[in-house]
């Protein structure tokens, strides 16, 4: 039966009044961000137990009505992997997410060890999604069949997964566990990026201020270059070679010749861009050149690392007994945070910045042993 792709308000419309009769809905979006500057969510998928829908954002209707079905806590909403599209669709749309039911993290908290949609699809269910298309460009129109398949495919089968997940979380005791999860997911929003570029760029720490400086200009290029192309900036450069002209510095094309992701065609086309950016970055003067924000520095405490270590041999202990990753059950930050602050009980656990209800409930006597250095 042939997927219906609704573009029309009158469509989105019924869709809505449709899901409103519905206990729960399965959701899924897919986006462009592989092939444009400014990503857009490009596709909506719904199933309910017995139908698939697609809505087409780019068609110009009016999705208002979905607003109230998806800000409704009485109406489970399933997803896999729920964080970004929950960003996506607060940024495009305004829709807020309640009663939210995340495959990804039920997999993670039932200690499947491979917790991919297609991973787990291909093995409940033995159905085998298309990869490729996870990278298409969902702008295209009219969208070919085996996209349509695909975005179906990923919602179409997700009632039967979260049956099955969310039985194997009853049976472990640990369906209080994901619905914390669930409330802090629903609360996830993008943040707007301010401040210079280099600040976000992996690798740029490590290099001096008048670096960091032709680095900036670099990123500004390629960022006002994407832009004019409508294109990823990874497209354009990627960062390793702009942190390596950023490095050397060099002040003639053949400078640019041989440093790895700059290919002659590139050195062609940008090579006086390039050159430009770097020959800026030169220019600025002693006292305004950039520099990474001073970072906290605190008093190194042997105590405190001996506790630490208490504590990460004590979770590699409990992930193993749990069946769960070590990181799952709670990250470094928190273990770091809980030796440095010492609590000497489980009350005083709710201090600890970043820790969760459930873990303090499950964990907080294991943490407060492992401190005080008993197993």
């Amino acid at each position: 039966m042939p997927v219906p792709i609704l573009t029309t308000t009158a469509e989105v419309e019924r869709l809505a009044q449709e899901l409103a009769r519905e206990s729960a809905i399965a959701v899924d979006l897919e986006a462009d961000s592989m092939h444009c500057y400014k990503e857009k969510v490009c596709l909506l998928q719904f199933s309910s137990p017995n139908a698939t829908w697609l809505v087409d954002p780019l068609a110009g209707a009016d999705l208002s009505t979905l607003k109230p079905v998806l800000a409704d806590p009485g109406i489970r909403k399933i997803f896999h992997a729920a964080d970004y599209d929950i960003r996506c669709l607060h940024r495009d749309f305004g829709f807020e997410i309640r009663g939210l039911f995340d495959t990804m993290v039920s997999s993670q908290f039932v200690g499947e060890e491979r917790i991919g949609l297609a991973d787990l699809l291909g093995k409940y269910f033995g159905v085998e999604l298309d990869k490729k298309y996870q990278r298409a460009d969902w702008a295209v129109r009219p969208l070919s069949e085996g996209m349509i398949r695909y975005a179906a495919e990923d919602t179409r089968h997700l009632h039967r997964l979260c049956a099955i997940l969310e039985g194997k979380l009853a049976e472990k005791g640990r369906l209080e566990w994901v619905a914390e999860e669930f409330e802090i997911l629903e609360g996830a929003r993008f943040q707007e990026q301010d401040g210079a570029m280099f600040l976000r760029t992996k690798g740029a720490s490590a290099l001096d201020r008048r670096s960091l400086a032709v680095l900036e200009e670099l990123l500004q290029w390629r960022d006002r270059e994407a832009q004019r192309r409508d294109s990823p900036p990874f497209k354009v450069v990627g960062n390793k070679p702009l942190l390596e002209i950023a490095s050397t510095k060099p002040r003639a094309l053949q400078g640019l010749v041989g440093i790895e992701g700059i290919s002659p065609r590139l050195v062609e086309r940008y090579g006086r861009d390039l050159l430009g950016a770097v020959e800026a970055g030169m220019s600025i003067s002693e006292q305004d050149l950039p520099s990474f924000p001073p970072r906290e520095r605190r008093m190194r405490d042997p105590e405190a690392d001996k506790r630490l270590s208490r504590l990460k041999e004590w979770r590699t202990a409990k992930a193993a007994e749990l069946e769960m990753d070590p990181g799952i059950i709670v990250n470094n930050a928190v273990l770091e945070e809980v030796a440095r602050r010492l609590p000497g009980s489980v009350a005083e656990l709710d201090e600890v910045a970043g820790m969760k209800k459930w873990q303090r409930r499950v964990l907080g006597a294991g943490m407060i042993k492992a401190l005080k250095g008993k197993s």
